[in-house]
């Protein structure tokens, strides 16, 4: 809870029938505060700015409104320059991040959302676009979810002024410090063949691979470390990263933000492009980072949920412990959260410190206990707001929920069936 009073929405269960090793329920992991459904007002979730020193006028109720355009850049709104369904894919879209104190959404929704403009806009003045898409954002953006975007803004802007970093050059992206030669020349070559050359994949649509640098995992583990001894001291109440885990902290609430979306923009969506299209992969626009802690003294399991991302990246960063193994129970959509695990879909991953886990976020799964040592992991929920804007209007998630293909394929299997006994029926008539 921030000093804002703000609290995270407390998580919905519901019955589920699995296997015996996996709890009764499976736990909508929700981060705090809470998201709402819908795609575009989640956009602010979890991005406050680092600085706040924007002059951009504020509505009666003292959330960040983006400053009116000049008449000459207004764009009509008539029925022709209505938001597309397809992305034009060969748009370079322009670069927002200058921008972000004044529009006061994600630069990177801006960039991701512009190849969805109408062709007459693309290419517009940046600011003509920016304007455009703002008034766009804000019809879906109600006055209370903007007041909570601000109040958030404001929390994080406590924290940056008052906390001072251990190891500043973790803030911004130096990917030869960060990551493994191995992970930098897949990333760089950019190919099915390059990521499948570093990746194994134990279980279809869970991908690991080796990533980090043992100095990046120490400096992070130091800086986590450092921000927590600064809360101790100053008894400052922090946002804890989800409903479900009372330790670890939100890397992007203390600065590391801008790092992140590098890290998810420049590296993760590369591949989540080829491997979790059907989910946004090649879409992802704003992120929420943050480390978890499990030991003795700390979380000790953590529970069977689903993440509130479309891909998950999952590293370890240490230390030494025993335990804390991953198991993965099958993809399913919401409503069929709680369906039976499959045999096939059965996966018990140990965690290898400085390596990675890959999944969709609704990828079932949960951490067993941590039986002795420290064990802490870096989590960055990836999420794309063009796809959960466009999952409401869908009743199908075949293209990617277990279950779902296997109803699909029942109906087919009944379809045929019954066309065949139609057939038979149809030639004992005719031969009587």
């Amino acid at each position: 809870m921030s000093q804002d009073g703000a609290a995270a929405t407390a998580t919905t269960t519901a019955s589920a029938t699995v296997t015996e090793r996996v709890p009764a329920a499976v736990d909508r992991r929700i981060s705090g505060p809470q998201p709402p459904a819908n795609a575009i007002r989640n956009v602010n979730n979890n991005n406050g700015s680092r600085t706040d020193k924007s002059n951009s006028s504020k509505n009666g109720n003292g959330a960040l409104m983006p400053p009116p355009p000049p008449p000459s850049q207004v764009l009509p709104t008539d029925s022709s320059n209505r938001i597309r369904l397809n992305p034009n894919v060969d748009h370079k879209p322009d670069s927002y991040e200058d921008m972000e104190l004044e529009l006061g959404f994600s630069p990177l929704l801006f960039s991701s959302l512009e190849r969805y403009l109408p062709p007459a806009l693309l290419n517009a003045s940046r600011n003509s676009k920016a304007n455009y898409m703002s008034q766009i954002l804000l019809r879906y953006s109600t006055e209370g979810e903007r007041n909570r975007v601000q109040k958030h803004k404001e929390y994080r802007q406590k924290i940056i002024s008052n906390y001072q970093p251990l190891h500043r050059e973790l803030y911004a992206m130096h990917a030869s410090n960060f990551f493994v030669p191995s992970f930098l020349k897949a990333v760089s070559e950019n190919t099915v063949e390059s990521f499948r050359s570093v990746m194994s994949e134990p279980s279809p649509g869970v991908f690991a691979f080796e990533m980090l640098q043992p100095r990046f995992c120490e400096m992070l583990l130091a800086e986590v470390e450092n921000f927590e001894k600064w809360v101790h001291e100053t008894k400052f109440r922090i946002m804890r990263p989800n409903t479900m885990n009372k330790y670890g902290a939100v890397l992007d609430d203390f600065g590391l933000e801008t790092m992140l979306d590098k890290l998810m923009e420049e590296f993760i969506r590369p591949i989540s492009r080829v491997f979790f299209p059907e989910v946004g992969g090649s879409s992802l626009d704003t992120h929420h980072g943050f480390v978890v802690e499990y030991g003795m003294d700390r979380d000790v399991d953590l529970g069977f949920h689903v993440d509130d991302s479309e891909v998950t990246l999952n590293v370890c960063l240490g230390k030494q412990f025993s335990g804390g193994e991953l198991f993965f129970r099958g993809v399913r959509c919401e409503k069929h959260v709680n369906s039976e695990t499959q045999p096939e879909e059965i996966l018990d991953y140990s965690h290898v410190p400085g390596r990675a886990v890959l999944h969709r976020g609704r990828h079932r799964h949960g951490a067993r206990a941590t039986t002795s040592g420290h064990r802490i992991n870096l989590l960055l929920w990836c999420r794309s707001s063009v796809f959960r804007e466009m999952r409401k209007y869908q009743k199908d998630f075949s293209g990617w929920c277990a279950e779902c293909q296997r109803e699909k394929k029942e109906r087919q299997r009944q379809s045929v069936a019954a066309t065949k006994l139609e057939l038979l029926r149809r030639e004992g008539e005719a031969a009587s």
